[in-house]
């Protein structure tokens, strides 16, 4: 791969590769082709690896790639493997396939007791995104591996947005694995799973199950072939730019690592001083806290327009993020604020041409800042708590014309595609999208149940665990 990608890299030397992947088709794709076209290593870092239909195809990928030579690494955060452990053996019993699980938990079943009794050190998780092939090539960005990231769902589908990146920024990646790999918190499946002997004894009936699982994937594996990011990054139009990888240090889930070691402070250094014009922040769950709330008013005061796109309590899958947001609402509006809330009935205007790829109930799921319409951040943080300062997080800083993109987005699509939440003189919220001019008093698409409970987790003393 290094060869093939050499005469690219060699015409932009010190500049990074990047490839917006908004479409949950063309980001599936991405991962496909660049786990087919690696030569000597693979390495996936999720926080989320679902067995359902993408999981257990991109596991085939790995395993097929495994088969030729390929040497393939798969770190998972334990909090979500439940039900995984017989199918994780199996794929670290593979001598060129090693599994390592993330802050594992102690008891397999009945996990509930392990955060009961060890809550602090569980409640902390490892929310990287990332896979790399050869060191050289690397898929960043929001998105887990579950259906309902890359559009192979009716039910719940997810927008987000990831970045296909080579040259320096994926060498970044690869460095950073490493250091992941290598930490004491990086526990070898075999130590945490059932036995090797009994994963080989499973694998005639996980190999039965991931045959019915390509049967049933046939229609949406067809569609993938002809996806033009099925063919290899070498074939794909790259924006070159300048690029920063931020990422914590393992360290952060025992509290271990110092305040300027965080994303949070390395995205402050990044973007401090640096913020004239206008800010842009897209995140599902925005929970900005006080103290995030006096930044935002006061970049407004000094002149900057500050514009947020977030989750619409009709559109969130977490209740209680949005009440924690709910929470600072009207003294952002106050200070002068916008905020977008995405509306569950227009999603399919944020991707166009790829309505139909959209699950019946679609969520806000992308995570970017941008800055002055020049440099932005893509990643896995959310502008909230467990962001800032429990879970480690990846994102890669850009000075890119997507930046400028991004701001031209906001202004074309979201107004169509959110409600704009306004502060009206008697200090009630509206919620109104453009072009219509009917008025919502209250929370749309609610129920009064809903908005019982919003209030109720409103009144708890529960945004830093948010």
């Amino acid at each position: 791969m290094d060869r093939m990608l050499a005469p690219l890299l060699d015409s932009h030397p010190g500049l990074t590769g990047i490839r917006p992947l908004l479409g949950g088709e063309d980001a599936f794709a991405a991962r496909l082709a660049l786990v087919e076209a690696a030569e000597r290593r693979i390495d996936a870092q999720y926080y989320i690896f679902r067995d359902d239909l993408t999981g257990r195809v991109l596991l085939d990928a790995l395993s097929r790639a495994a088969a030729r030579g390929v040497h393939v690494r798969l770190l998972l955060d334990d909090h979500n493997t439940p039900g995984m452990d017989r199918l994780l053996a199996e794929l670290d019993a593979h001598p060129d396939i090693e599994v390592r699980l993330f802050n594992p938990f102690s008891r397999r079943f009945a996990r509930i007791f392990g955060l009961l009794t060890d809550f602090t050190r569980l409640n902390r998780r490892m929310h990287n995104k990332s896979l790399t092939a050869d060191g050289v090539v690397t898929v960043i960005g929001g998105r887990n591996v579950g259906d309902e990231y890359f559009a192979a769902t009716r039910e719940l589908g997810f927008i987000d947005l990831d970045v296909l990146a080579i040259g320096p920024a994926a060498h970044e990646v690869a460095a950073a694995f490493e250091i992941y790999w290598a930490s004491a918190a990086s526990v070898p499946a075999r130590r945490v799973l059932i036995s090797q002997r009994r994963a080989r004894r499973a694998a005639p009936f996980v190999a039965e199950l991931a045959a019915v699982r390509r049967r049933e994937a046939a229609g949406y594996l067809d569609t993938l072939r002809r996806n033009p990011l099925s063919h290899f990054v070498a074939a794909q139009h790259f924006e070159w730019a300048e690029a920063k990888l931020v990422v914590d240090p393992p360290a952060k889930i025992w509290g271990r690592a110092a305040r300027h070691e965080y994303v949070l402070d390395k995205l402050q250094t990044a973007f401090d001083g640096e913020v004239r014009r206008e800010l842009v922040i897209v995140s599902p769950y925005f929970v900005p806290g006080s103290a995030g709330t006096k930044v935002l008013t006061a970049l407004v005061a000094r002149g900057v327009r500050v514009r947020v796109l977030t989750n619409a309590l009709e559109s969130t899958d977490v209740l209680a993020v949005h009440a924690g947001y709910a929470r600072h609402r009207r003294a952002l509006l106050a200070g002068g604020v916008e905020l977008f809330e995405l509306r569950r009935a227009a999603l399919g205007t944020v991707i166009p041409h790829t309505a139909h790829q959209l699950g019946s109930h679609a969520s806000l799921h992308a995570k970017v800042f941008a800055v002055d319409g020049e440099r932005l951040c893509i990643g896995s943080f959310n502008f909230d708590w467990r962001s800032a300062f429990f879970n480690t997080e990846l994102g890669l800083v850009l000075r890119s014309p997507l930046a400028a993109t991004l701001a031209a987005v906001f202004d074309e699509v979201v107004p169509r595609a959110a409600y704009s939440v306004t502060l009206a003189g008697d200090g009630r919220l509206n919620w109104q999208v453009s072009g219509h001019s009917q008025v919502h008093g209250r929370e749309p698409g609610s129920t009064f149940a809903e908005r019982c409970l919003i209030g109720l987790l409103r009144l708890l003393p529960v945004e830093p665990m948010l």
